[in-house]
């Protein structure tokens, strides 16, 4: 009888990490430099979207566009948990998703990153990974350690870090308990004490 390996054999398993601003930098810089205009679109919504896979990749024109121009805020209804939530989509963002918009010619019911082939309306979640995968690598980056989790999670790490103000990353998350918000992030007893010791009363 053949042993059945686990599926998990040689995986790391977990969080995946968020990335640092330099190497999001870095992969934004690779993109434009190739012309890349999809990937560039893709890579600046999926860091100020902060949704799920799913939810970036069957994202519709008329979700982040009114009158032909890429709104400032927009709010869409998550398909995990069946809430709505809000996102910024900051100037640089607008600029590259209307630029693929225009180059792809998308009207406003169509899915703002059309599948490849045909029988398929919008990218798949698989699609996405491989093309993170495909990012991190192409700046020297252990790939395995990274996934489409880490852009979801790589806004709110920088801002967690500057601010440290959980309840408006459960917000931005669309998180309806704190504590799911705490595991998100990883915060440990470490970072509280860091944060303590920051503040001077």
């Amino acid at each position: 009888m053949e042993k059945r390996v686990a599926w998990n054999k040689g995986r790391i398993i977990g969080q995946k990490a968020p990335l640092k601003q330099q190497e999001i930098w870095a992969i934004r810089t690779r993109l434009e430099i190739a012309k890349n205009t999809r990937e560039l679109a893709l890579l600046n919504l999926a860091i100020d979207s902060k949704l799920r896979g799913c939810d970036l990749v069957s994202l519709k024109v008329s979700d982040v566009m009114r009158s032909g121009e890429v709104l400032a805020r927009t709010s869409i209804v998550q398909q995990k948990t069946g809430t709505p939530v809000q996102f910024e989509i900051t100037p640089q963002t607008r600029k590259t998703v209307k630029a693929w918009v225009e180059l792809k010619t998308l009207k406003f019911d169509d899915f703002l990153f059309p599948s490849r082939k045909h029988s398929i309306p919008h990218m798949t979640t698989r699609a996405y990974d491989r093309i993170v995968h495909k990012w991190v690598e192409s700046i020297g980056l252990d790939s395995s350690l990274y996934g489409t989790h880490s852009m979801r999670r790589t806004k709110v790490s920088i801002l967690y870090k500057r601010d440290k103000n959980i309840r408006a990353i459960q917000l931005l998350l669309g998180h309806k308990k704190i504590e799911s918000t705490v595991r998100y992030l990883g915060i440990d007893v470490q970072d509280a004490l860091e944060a303590s010791e920051n503040l001077d009363i």
